[in-house]
């Protein structure tokens, strides 16, 4: 089967000549701009859309696109120019609405037009590069209907005059306002921007830079946020309801600039009602509504930062420096924490969690704690308060809580050793006078100590509590051992304290009565028994004693004292009248303990198991005490105790402080020596800075004594000083 030729087919044009009626352009024209007056005169029912589109193609098709072009734009103009004049003549009100129904017209005419000329607009309007129809007619209409000469500035007016009386307070028709806008903004954004946006933002500039005034000189301060905040939300409101979505960030900040931003110090300063006052009578409503409107201009959360930040470091200053404050310590740091708490509810409530004034709130506790030099002390009195009697029946929950509040306080402390110094001592006289309210919350705030700090500042407080559950199994032993030698013995129970776990008890003399000192040999004896290269010393002025005493009428009861109450009253036993003097040489007890003991045995009202001649409240070496025959007390159980947990005199915290500045000494030391091992060569200023960062978390080192720490280190030959330059020190391995 032979292949088929491929055959090319090819369409020419017309060759005969068509003839057209010379005056064929005009009389069509004619028909079709006869349709578009009746289109604009609402006549368009009668009219053949069919024929009047077959009209306007065959003008284009026979090139005479240019003449109907032409022609539409004459036509076009001329009736909106009469359009334009009805809109003029309109009166009052009316102008607008007239404007809105000719408007609505022209856009439905104008669809029609655009309907019957569409050939011309698909093809002859993109060849030539003219307006397409829909454009050249809201082109025409903003030229000679809106850009004319009684309408320009009558429209803009009017629109003003609209959004005034809204902002007085009259009802205005919105719906028309949207309309007319809308025209504004189709006929293109720069329309709207010029003809009206420009004006309307200068205009309310204006408004509210005086309204802002006038309230600033009748309102207070929350009041005054109040109608700034209102006045924001309507502006934001009337955006929505008829002006263009763009315009919202320029109006409001017009309002923030002019109600806010140009009244910022004097509104955060005002007297009476300022930022203070709202602070002091927690106004969580006001302050939010400052804090909302503020973040909105620039600076404005920075000025109310720091005024709140003057204000909570003046009123802690205060606080922690008031001598009156200083003589209660639970009362001291108690008030610390409601001030932290009233603060983080203001942050909270008030100012959305905002991270820039948590972090302010906390550096002006930390500036304002470690003005006073005794609030490491307090702060472990007031745990001590806490952990003795003050958290007796309250849930695990609220125990976690007041710990955590504890260790927030902690956190402030740049002196933290000085805390676990305190701490240390409070914690040994809790667990040995057991008086601990939960063995729970004492190891959950070392837990949480040792997560601050690390294990180091811990391992000697976890220690005391394996001290004390090793002391009880040896008890257990003890009595086990020796029970049946002991026949009617005082009952014994020892705390065998590890030396470097405890806080270092100067080891002072006091003559035990007989009876018990035998007992004491008998444990003494068994316990070097059981363990081997280990001394025992006694500490006596740690322990308690419970005493069965029988009063005058052979009325009895149970005494609970300390080891020092106890040698005092066992004396009685033999004499019914001792000395000051009699009494401090048989028990040689310190002198300064003696009194304080002889003080709460005969001196407290309720707990006078001894009489003093003469009766003062002070102990001097003259004094006469007697066994108190007539005591009496409505309970079994009386227990006579020196104060506990409270404050150190002067001299005391003296030598605190110093036994504080003796620890240190090896820290600065050891962390110079670190330095200097990994860096070989360093000048003296980088030392003294490394040296701080190392050692902050503990405590904060003064320079003076890093400088004096080297020089020692200089001389044990760890370090040398370069021989050129005699501030640069080399590590000598």
């Amino acid at each position: 089967m032979s292949a088929q030729k491929k055959r090319n087919f090819q369409i020419e044009a017309f060759k005969h000549r068509v003839v057209v009626d010379p005056k064929y352009a005009e009389k069509t024209w004619t028909i079709l701009e006869h349709a578009i007056k009746e289109i604009y005169n609402h006549n368009a029912s009668g009219l053949s859309f069919e024929e009047l589109y077959r009209n306007a193609y065959n003008m284009v098709l026979h090139k005479f696109g240019e003449k109907l072009y032409s022609g539409l734009v004459r036509t076009m103009t001329y009736h909106l120019m009469e359009i334009s004049k009805s809109i003029e003549a309109a009166q009052g009100e009316l102008f607008l609405e007239e404007l809105n129904r000719k408007w609505a017209e022209h856009n439905k005419a104008l669809q029609m037009i655009r309907d019957i000329l569409m050939y011309m607009d698909r093809t002859f309007i993109p060849s030539t590069h003219k307006t397409p129809v829909h454009e050249l007619g809201l082109n025409l209409w903003r030229d000679v209907v809106i850009h004319s000469s009684k309408t320009q500035s009558r429209l803009l007016d009017t629109l003003l005059e609209l959004v005034l009386r809204e902002r007085n307070g009259d009802v205005i028709n919105r719906g028309l306002m949207r309309n007319i806008i809308k025209m504004l903004m189709e006929l293109g954004s720069y329309v709207y921007q010029e003809d009206f946006e420009k004006h309307f933002l200068e205009v309310s500039a204006d408004f509210y830079r005086c309204e802002s005034q006038e309230f600033i000189e009748s309102c207070d301060c929350g009041n005054y946020l109040k109608k700034a905040e209102g006045r924001l939300d309507e502006e934001m409101e009337r955006v929505s309801h008829y002006l263009d979505a763009k315009s919202e960030a320029k109006i409001t900040s017009v309002v923030e600039k002019e109600m806010i931003e140009s009244h910022m110090n004097r509104l955060v300063h005002m007297e009476s009602s300022g930022l203070v006052n709202m602070l002091v009578d927690d106004k969580y409503e006001d302050l939010g509504r400052m804090y909302n409107l503020f973040r909105r201009v620039q600076n404005g959360l920075v000025i109310v930062r720091d005024v709140m930040t003057s204000y909570i470091r003046d009123t802690g200053k205060h606080l922690v420096t008031d001598p009156e404050r200083l003589r209660d310590p639970v009362d001291f740091v108690q008030r610390l924490l409601d001030m932290k708490d009233k603060y983080d509810k203001v942050i909270s409530l008030a100012f959305n969690n905002d991270k820039t004034f948590q972090n302010a709130l906390n550096s002006s506790f930390e500036y304002f704690i470690n003005l006073n030099a005794r609030s490491p002390e307090f702060i472990s009195l007031f745990v001590d308060d806490k952990l003795r009697k003050g958290l007796r029946g309250v849930s695990e929950e609220d125990v976690e809580v007041v710990l955590d509040k504890v260790m927030m306080l902690f956190r402030y402390l740049q002196e933290k050793d000085v805390f676990e110094k305190y701490y240390k001592q409070h914690l040994a006289k809790r667990l040995l006078s057991g008086k601990t309210v939960s063995d729970d919350a004492e190891r959950s705030l070392i837990v949480k100590l040792k997560t601050e700090c690390g294990y180091q500042f811990t391992s000697k407080l976890e220690g005391m509590f394996t001290d004390m559950k090793t002391s009880q199994d040896t008890m257990h032993g003890f009595y086990t051992a020796v029970g049946p030698q002991l026949g009617d013995s005082p009952t014994l129970t020892v705390q065998v304290l590890t030396t470097g776990s405890w806080p270092t008890q100067p080891s002072v003399t006091c003559n035990l009565p007989a009876e018990i000192m035998w007992v004491c040999e008998k444990f003494k004896s068994y316990y070097l028994g059981t363990h081997t290269g280990r001394r025992l010393t006694w500490q006596t002025n740690m322990g308690t004693a419970d005493l069965k005493t029988t009063f005058g009428k052979g009325q009895k009861h149970e005494l609970n004292v300390s080891t020092y109450q106890m040698c005092v009253l066992m004396l009685f036993n033999n004499a019914d009248r001792l000395t000051y003097k009699e009494i401090e040489q048989a028990t040689e007890i310190p002198a300064t303990d003696l009194k304080r003991c002889l003080q709460s045995l005969a001196c407290v009202k309720g707990k006078n198991v001894l009489r003093k001649e003469p009766m003062s409240k002070d102990i001097v070496e003259d004094d006469t005490f007697f066994f108190n025959d007539k005591f009496t007390s409505k309970f079994f159980k009386v227990k006579i105790g020196t104060v506990v947990a409270q404050r150190e005199s002067e001299p005391e915290n003296l030598e605190t402080r110093q036994r504080v500045e003796e620890d240190r000494k090896p820290q600065i030391e050891a962390a110079i020596v670190r330095i200097m091992k990994s860096r070989r060569v360093l000048d003296h200023n980088n030392i003294v800075a490394e040296v701080t960062k190392q050692l902050q978390a503990r405590f904060l080192p003064n320079p003076v004594v890093i400088k004096k720490r080297i020089e020692s280190l200089i001389e044990r030959e760890f370090l040398e000083r370069d021989k050129t330059d005699r501030k640069l020190y080399r590590y000598l391995a």
